[in-house]
């Protein structure tokens, strides 16, 4: 005996009440208002966020060079303390051997431009000179009472108020620049002392999967730091030392600042090659000549074929590349809200981003929407012929 007769139809299901409900959020517009409206909450974050930084950039900058630094010195450190030195001698010897390197290029810029600086004024001088006789020569020449004209203003503008202020607004940018040193070096000095120490007492409130994801999240970021400064170091150098040999072959004034110009501004990807070229350019095109400063030029841009082609790719590394539209989008972003040491630090962070990204959910798996297609499913969703 059936309860229910055989060609009776099953009783239909009561719909949802939520479901058949509609709302003014319910439809595409809506869903469209919720997006904009969550869109508009994290740009505030991040508005106040950044806002937040500025404020405090005096305290929170030498916090970010110092994990940069931490992350690249921090393996010479192990090495020492692995070979049975306390963690306090090694984190010292570090900290004076970078300290000694450093004193040490300064020093040789010192020398180098004090010897010279007579000799490049003067040909500076002449070479400006030759410029103005060249442009009054032109259609279109400024007139001599003009250039007189100009020459007073800049004279009026160097014994003006305004420029007394600029110069106190300079001293006080040194005296900052002084106490965010002085709280670099402390920062770095804890951090290659007790940087694993300290990371586990950050991580004490996670437990299970987010302990596990954020020790993944701090791995990668020492990680990616280390691997961009000791790589970014490594291509500089050799950029450096080929530049400083043609600018040497040539008998261009000021090699070795130029060289060691060229090494810092090639922490800038991409604008720090060609300012560099640039002001290496000019220095030759004053005292040597048009030809010569073509002839630097040539050197310039085939020792940054070089780089691009076979040094960062070798020594960077895969994981690091970023793509040239990325890396101009984050200078411009990082100029506009840092300045110059935004400008230094957008494309490692950017790349400390990414790196977070490729291990958000295991040790080789990205998260969810940042995993690349099947290659099935991409081969699936080609249109087939005949």
């Amino acid at each position: 005996m059936h309860l229910f007769p055989r060609n009776s139809a099953p009783a239909p299901v009561p719909a949802d009440p939520i479901r058949r409900a509609a709302t003014p959020w319910s439809d595409v517009f809506g869903r469209l208002a919720i997006r904009a409206i969550q869109i508009i909450v994290v740009v505030v974050l991040l508005a106040g966020l950044i806002w937040g930084i500025r404020q405090v950039s005096v305290v929170v900058i030498p916090l970010i060079l110092a994990l940069i630094f931490a992350s690249a010195f921090a393996p010479v450190v192990m090495w020492m303390r692995r070979r049975g030195l306390p963690a306090l001698l090694a984190t010292v010897i570090t900290l004076l051997a970078v300290v000694v390197v450093l004193g040490g290029l300064a020093w040789v810029i010192v020398i180098a431009v004090r010897d010279q600086w007579d000799d490049l004024s003067a040909r500076t001088s002449s070479g400006f000179q030759q410029a103005v006789d060249w442009a009054q020569q032109l259609p279109f020449a400024p007139s001599q009472d003009q250039i007189d004209e100009w020459i007073a203003s800049l004279q009026d503008f160097l014994t003006s108020s305004q420029f007394g202020s600029g110069a106190v607004a300079a001293g006080s940018a040194i005296a900052t620049f002084l106490t965010g040193f002085v709280l670099l070096v402390v920062i770095l000095f804890f951090f290659l002392k007790d940087g694993p120490r300290m990371w586990e007492f950050v991580l004490r409130p996670f437990r299970g999967e987010k302990y596990d994801r954020a020790q993944r999240v701090g791995h990668k970021t020492i990680s990616v730091l280390g691997s961009y400064v000791r790589g970014t170091a490594s291509v500089a150098a050799v950029d450096a030392i080929g530049i400083l040999i043609g600018l040497l072959i040539l008998q261009v004034p000021l090699a070795i600042p130029l060289a060691v110009l060229v090494f810092l501004l090639a922490f800038i990807p991409i604008v720090g090659a060609v300012t560099a070229g640039i002001l290496a350019a000019l220095v030759a095109l004053v005292a040597q000549g048009p030809v010569v400063a073509l002839i630097v030029v040539g050197i310039v841009v085939a020792v940054n074929q070089l780089e691009g082609n076979f040094l960062q790719p070798v020594l960077m590394g895969r994981s690091l590349k970023l793509h040239s539209f990325v890396v101009l989008v984050a200078l411009a972003a990082g100029t506009a809200i840092g300045g110059i040491l935004g400008t230094l630090l957008a494309v490692p962070l950017t790349a400390v981003v990414w790196g977070i990204i490729q291990v958000w959910d295991g040790d080789d798996l990205p998260a969810s929407w940042a995993r690349p297609k099947k290659k099935e499913l991409v081969e699936a969703s080609k249109p087939t012929v005949g």
